[in-house]
C-alpha cells in the first residue's frame, strides 16, 4: 500500500513537471501606458518580454478611453510601467477593475518635475507630466524600466543591462545632437508660438522659449477674428515660427503666411509616436523629426528679442 502510495505522488509530480516547465519559459507580461514608453521598454526588453501598450501611435494618452479588452490585459500582466506625474488619470480605476495586484513602476521616478504652465485666463495646479521631452530625463526613463525588468525577471537581467547599456549610448548622442541643433539658431531666435502645451521640459533644457497662440483654441477649426489676433501677436512678439495641431485648412494657413509673414512650421509630435509609415515611430525618430522643424522655423525669426 505505501509503495502504490508513493507511486502516485511521483506520477502527479512527473505529471506538474511539464506545466511548471512550460510557465518557466513563458515570458514575462509587461503593460506600457503609452506608445513613447512602449518604444522606451521596446529597447531595453527586445523580445525577452511580451509587451502590450495601452494608448499606441498618435494616441491621446490623457482622453484615453479603457477598453474591456485592456483590462483583461492588465489583470494578466506581470508588471505595469507607467508615466506617472498625472498622465494617466484613467489608470488607477482600471488597475482596481482589472484586479491586478502586482507592480506598478513610475518611470518619472527621480526625476524633478516641473510645474503645469499656466495659460492665459488659466490656473493649472499639479505637475507636468511630458518629461520625456528632455532626452536626459529620457535616460532616467530608461534606468528605471532597466531596473523593474531586472527585478521582475532575473533570468534576462543581463539582457536588460546590454540593451540598456546601448539604447542609453544611443540616447547620450540624440542629447548631444539636439544641442548641436539648437545651437545652430542664435539665442534671440529661439522663439516659437505653438498650441502644444507639452514642450516644457524641452523648452527649459534646450533653451528655447514656447508661447501660446493668443485666440486659438486646440478644440475647433479658427475663426476669421481667431486667425487676426494670431497675427497681432505674431506682429508684436516679431516670431514668425509658428506650429499648431487645428489650422488645417490651407487658405487659412496661406493667409497666415501672407497677412503676417508667418512661417508655418507643420506638426510636432509632443505626447504620441506615430504610426510606422509616419515621421515619429519611436522616441528618437520623434526627436530627429521636431528638432530640425523646429530650428528651421526659427532661423526665419527675426533676431530682435521679444521685449524690445
Amino acid at each position: 500500500m505505501r509503495y502504490r502510495f508513493l507511486s502516485l505522488i511521483v506520477t502527479t509530480v512527473a505529471l506538474m513537471l511539464p506545466l511548471s516547465a512550460a510557465h518557466a519559459e513563458g515570458k514575462l507580461k509587461v503593460i506600457a501606458s503609452f506608445s513613447v514608453l512602449g518604444d522606451m521598454v521596446k529597447n531595453v526588453a527586445g523580445d525577452d518580454i511580451e509587451l502590450k501598450t495601452l494608448v499606441g501611435a498618435n494616441g491621446d494618452a490623457h482622453e484615453y478611453q479603457p477598453t474591456p479588452a485592456s483590462v483583461k490585459d492588465i489583470s494578466e500582466a506581470n508588471l505595469v510601467i507607467t508615466n506617472g506625474l498625472g498622465l494617466e488619470g484613467w489608470l488607477p480605476r482600471m488597475i482596481e477593475s482589472s484586479g491586478y495586484k502586482g507592480k506598478i513602476v513610475e518611470a518619472t521616478t527621480g526625476i524633478k518635475p516641473l510645474k503645469l504652465a499656466e495659460e492665459e485666463g488659466e490656473q493649472h495646479e499639479g505637475q507636468d507630466p511630458h518629461a520625456w521631452q528632455n532626452v536626459a530625463n529620457g535616460k532616467i526613463y530608461v534606468a528605471n524600466i532597466r531596473d523593474a525588468l531586472i527585478a521582475a525577471d532575473k533570468v534576462h537581467a543581463d539582457d536588460y543591462r546590454k540593451n540598456a547599456e546601448n539604447y542609453l549610448k544611443k540616447l547620450d548622442n540624440l542629447d548631444a545632437w539636439v544641442k548641436t541643433e539648437i545651437a545652430k539658431v542664435p539665442a534671440e531666435k529661439r522663439k516659437v508660438i505653438s498650441t502644444h502645451d507639452a514642450f516644457q521640459y524641452f523648452a527649459k533644457a534646450y533653451n528655447v522659449e514656447f508661447l501660446a497662440p493668443q485666440g486659438l483654441s486646440t478644440e475647433s477649426q479658427p475663426s476669421a477674428a481667431d486667425v487676426a489676433k494670431l497675427e497681432d501677436q505674431i506682429r508684436a512678439q516679431k516670431i514668425t515660427a509658428v506650429f499648431f495641431e487645428n489650422m488645417t485648412d490651407s487658405r487659412l494657413i496661406k493667409q497666415l503666411e501672407k497677412d503676417a509673414g508667418a512661417y508655418v512650421g507643420g506638426t510636432l509630435y509632443s505626447d504620441a509616436l506615430s504610426a510606422e509609415n509616419e515621421p515619429a515611430p519611436n522616441y528618437i525618430a520623434m526627436f530627429k523629426h521636431n528638432v530640425p522643424a523646429l530650428a528651421s522655423a526659427m532661423l526665419k525669426n527675426p533676431a530682435i528679442a521679444i521685449n524690445e
